[in-house]
């Protein structure tokens, strides 16, 4: 009997996040998404800077998880991160 798939994950990014880094980083969340299976995946962000690049990365791995039926949550963001989401309009987007 094959063992059920875990509800939720937990995986940390670290930064600062370049462009550059983008793909490489949506590769690796969604290579663990489709291991896993999980419909909720915890996303530590404490070492992350809250900038453009930042947002634009957590944006991706939310569309990523989407695709994967799961959905990212924030853990130990900065009160600045969550004000830039607010800001950009993606607070509802990238709940914690």
């Amino acid at each position: 009997m094959a063992a059920a798939a875990p509800e939720t994950i937990a995986f940390a990014i670290g930064g600062p996040i370049a462009r550059d880094d983008l793909p490489a980083l949506c590769e690796r969340v969604c290579a663990l998404l489709e291991s896993s299976g999980a419909a909720v995946a915890l996303c530590d962000v404490r070492g992350v800077q809250p900038d453009a690049v930042t947002v634009d990365a957590l944006a991706r791995l939310q569309l990523a998880a989407r695709r994967h039926g799961c959905q990212v949550r924030l853990r130990h963001a900065s009160s600045e991160l969550l004000d830039l989401l607010a800001f950009m309009g993606l607070r509802d987007v990238l709940p914690d």
